[in-house]
């Protein structure tokens, strides 16, 4: 685990080292103080020498001056390693989230994932920056310290060894006790997460079914089982400090008692005593560094198996050996494929689909709801892959196919419309970075965009809220159509993505798209018959099957489903829903 996270260190390995070398020289320094201030204590003022005082204290100034310059070096570089580290963590795991696919993502969620982009990163952030700065004082410290007290008096100095187990193993009973705690709050972290996530991006909702006071009941929940569990590992956590006290209250007792009787026997020396008080000092507060240390590598240990978890997650969507760079055309096979979302053959939301489409025919979908109609065109840009059976564009398996290039020949316009904060052309770019005005223009006309655009004072530089929420359902839907479309893929799929617009503006789209695009493949999901009526073929799904395939006429006289969806439409009016 600690060789896969050490890899975002990358070009802060500099600072990564710099920072233990000048905390070094910084504890050094600090050492050797209490051990210059005896020799003036003894040398200089007992002897009444201010000639000697002077040099001394001259000395111990620029000793403290120097340690100073090295405690800020180091905690520059420590700085700089840990805020790079936690930069290049968090790209690396953003990287390998953006490889995922719809699988890996439904595996972790996506509260999950935003909870070990931020807070378990800053923990690790935390814990990386205590290890090359504290976790290498402490020990330095705790050495250099014992050293030196064994060299004014090693009688006296055996009393730091008789604490440090008492303090080792009160230590080890803490850290014990506390990571599984901290290992199950982070986990409930994502759970708070996505109740936040699910109320901010549904607040429209829940006021308009005046929610608020059951959401704040579901956010009351799990922010109390959080603080539950907090508390009981801070509980836990405070027996560090009055430990350490204990340690070092009792080294003290201990030293002026002896030191005292070695003073009185004339073994020791005033001086040397004032070092030894320095040393329990230095000693016990790097033990008690130490385990500010440990504390927060155990809150880390947890964070780091969640980031690590993240990024040895392998995509289930891959490309194959030597993958295939153009696609052909717009020809579209279903061999005999079925698909389940758990890759459990016996748990199949999509059963025995043979279905051959011709490079720019246009086919409508008809089906109810959860008949899988969504599922079925997921499948042709490999945002899943088929459990049983192979799907084929242009003549090739879509598993040859390298991933970028076959989803650049296939435009999604999905059920749920998204659009990023940013102007109008901003978003129209997202389907061609490179896209002129005019060509921007000509997609929106094509989608009847440009009736509401040219409404806005700002035009296509009109701003768009996140989520798109400053424009209404049906401009949405049109925008992203646009979008599609400047792709000038070899496949457009429409997943029910003319929903919120009029039928008339329906229509105006659907004949736009057969004058403009007439050798792109056009799949259309819709729930209204009209949307679809015109299409070469149409296909009834049904329970995730093909119920029905043929023109409107021929679905009317032969497909009982069609046939009802048809005359309860026309008898009821248009009615539809999403998927």
């Amino acid at each position: 685990m600690i060789k896969k996270l050490m890899r975002s260190i990358r070009e802060y390995k500099r600072d990564t080292i710099l920072s233990p070398v000048f905390v070094t020289c910084e504890v050094i320094m600090e050492v050797l103080i209490p051990f210059l201030m005896a020799r003036l204590v003894d040398n200089g003022i007992n002897q009444g020498d201010m000639g000697y005082v002077i040099r001394m204290g001259l000395i111990l100034c620029v000793s403290a001056l120097v340690s100073l310059g090295f405690g800020v070096l180091s905690g520059l570089a420590a700085s700089r390693a840990s805020a790079g580290f936690a930069k290049n963590l968090r790209h690396d795991m953003f990287y390998r989230v953006q490889g995922f696919s719809f699988a890996n993502i439904d595996h972790f969620s996506s509260s999950s994932i935003v909870t070990r982009l931020t807070t378990d990163v800053t923990n690790v952030q935390m814990a990386f920056m205590m290890i090359i700065r504290i976790a290498v004082r402490s020990p330095v410290m705790l050495i250099c310290a014992m050293f030196m007290a064994f060299q004014v008096n090693s009688d006296l100095a055996l009393v730091f060894l008789c604490v440090v187990p008492i303090l080792a193993v009160g230590m080890y009973f803490i850290m014990t006790r506390s990571y599984p705690i901290f290992h199950k709050v982070f986990r409930t972290y994502d759970k708070l997460n996505n109740v936040v996530g699910e109320n901010l991006h549904g607040i429209r909702v829940v006021k308009s079914f005046v929610r608020e006071e059951k959401e704040m009941e579901k956010f009351g929940e799990v922010s109390n089982e959080i603080y539950r569990s907090f508390s009981k590992a801070e509980r836990i956590m405070t027996l560090a400090m009055p430990l350490m006290q204990f340690c070092v209250y009792t080294c003290m007792i201990l030293v002026s008692w002896f030191g005292a009787n070695l003073i009185v026997g004339g073994s020791m020396t005033t001086g040397e005593l004032m070092s030894m008080f320095s040393y329990v000092i230095q000693i016990l507060m790097s033990l008690m560094m130490l385990s500010m240390v440990l504390t927060m590598i155990a809150i880390s240990r947890a964070s780091a198996e969640r980031i690590e978890e993240l990024l040895d997650e392998e995509s289930t969507l891959h490309n194959g050996a030597n993958p295939l760079f153009e696609v052909p055309d717009g020809s579209i096979d279903f061999n005999d494929v079925s698909f389940s979302y758990k890759d459990d053959p016996n748990k199949l939301c999509l059963r025995d689909v043979d279905l051959h489409i011709r490079s720019g025919e246009t086919i409508g979908i008809i089906g109810g709801t959860g008949s899988s109609k969504s599922t079925l065109v997921q499948l042709i840009p490999r945002l899943y892959d088929a459990t049983i059976g192979n799907i084929q564009v242009g003549g090739h398996d879509v598993r040859d196919y390298d991933l970028e290039t076959l989803r650049n020949q296939v435009a999604m316009v999905l059920q749920k419309n998204t659009l990023f904060s940013g102007t109008i052309k901003d978003n129209l770019r997202w389907g061609n970075p490179n896209a002129t005005d005019e060509e921007m223009q000509h997609a929106c006309h094509l989608s009847r965009a440009d009736e509401f655009i040219a409404t806005f004072p700002d035009g296509y530089d009109t701003y768009i809220e996140q989520g798109g929420t400053n424009v209404s359902g049906g401009q949405k839907q049109r925008l992203c159509i646009a979008r599609a479309l400047l792709k000038k893929p070899k496949i457009l799929i429409l997943d029910d993505s003319t929903s919120a617009v009029d039928t008339k503006t329906d229509a105006l789209i659907r004949q736009a798209f057969l004058e403009e695009i007439p050798d792109t493949t056009k799949i259309i999901i819709a729930q209204r018959i009209s949307s679809v009526q015109d299409a070469d073929r149409i296909l009834v799904l049904d329970g995730g099957r093909i119920n029905g395939i043929g023109t409107h006429e021929e679905l009317l006289a032969s497909n009982e489903i069609y046939r009802e969806v048809y005359e309860s439409q026309n008898k009821g009016g248009a009615h539809h829903g999403d998927e």
